[in-house]
């Protein structure tokens, strides 16, 4: 497998696939692979003649630096599920000097509503850090697609926003969320959960399947308050947020509109035993 680690070798690379006439998909990740991220390249391989796979943790956009520090690195078991793919892919594994040179700091974007709501909240600056990170790896790379799992919706939504701003020509796939058997969306976060909180972490899922069962019969507010209450029965889960909101816009909703085609979706962050977890889904 072709591991790349420089800004040189990825305009290498990318000129020999342009010399080619190649097209290629970008799966941009924070390494500690799982099968929602092989899903992700899957499809990359499917709909592209080549796939770039980054895997970088970026500094900048964590705002809690325990977080950081007990994020999992794995490259070298991430490196061998990508080859059990038996697709084309090569990997980018830069170090945070060759992306960040002496300055690992995040730039300050504007993406209005869309950062002031949900994990905008409760982490102040991450969107800028994702922005910039994910801005320097597109201008960079300079994909035909690029693929993200909508685990991370409200990520997915600002990157739309800053691709629109920043006028860049690539595709944004959005993929679905790949869950577990019971449930939990997949994470790398959850390796670090204990066998006994792995056992009540797909309470949020429970919570949000139950959002979507009532979504017809009660308004925002009320499935909203039954969420919370629902929560302080858990002790150990302490619930950060439970919001229903505009699937586009990402702003919270008092109830439906009549309009037509409008979505809705269900969010939802807490913590499990000091791990922080999120989810969402489909209302409608």
């Amino acid at each position: 497998m072709n591991v790349l680690r420089t800004k040189d070798e990825i305009g290498q690379f990318r000129k020999q696939l342009k010399e080619a006439g190649l097209s290629l998909g970008l799966v941009p990740t924070m390494g500690a692979l799982h099968q929602g991220h092989l899903q992700l390249v899957q499809r990359a391989c499917k709909e592209n003649q080549s796939v770039l796979v980054s895997i970088f943790v970026n500094p900048t956009q964590f705002n809690n630096p325990s977080d950081l520090e007990n994020y999992p690195k794995t490259l070298e078991s991430d490196l061998a599920k990508l080859q059990d793919l038996n697709c084309p892919i090569a990997v980018f594994a830069p170090e945070i000097s060759e992306m960040y040179g002496d300055d690992p700091s995040a730039r300050n974007y504007d993406f209005g509503m869309l950062e002031n709501v949900m994990e905008g909240v409760y982490r102040p600056g991450h969107f800028d850090g994702v922005a910039t990170i994910v801005e320097a790896l597109l201008q960079l790379i300079l994909p035909d697609r690029v693929y993200f799992g909508e685990k991370d919706y409200q990520q997915l939504q600002i990157i739309r926003e800053l691709v629109r701003q920043r006028q860049i020509p690539v595709t944004i796939v959005p993929c679905p969320i790949v869950r577990e058997k019971d449930g939990l969306a997949m994470s790398s976060r959850n390796v670090l959960l204990t066998k006994r909180l792995r056992g009540e972490a797909p309470f949020l899922y429970e919570i949000l399947k139950e959002a979507k069962n009532t979504f017809g019969t009660k308004n925002a507010s009320e499935i909203e308050q039954y969420a919370r209450e629902a929560f302080q029965k858990h002790p150990d889960l302490k619930l950060e947020y439970f919001c229903v909101a505009d699937a586009e816009t990402l702003l919270p909703i008092g109830s439906k509109t009549k309009e037509v085609n409008k979505k809705y979706r269900a969010f939802v962050s807490a913590y499990l035993g000091g791990i922080r977890l999120i989810d969402n889904l489909a209302l409608n």
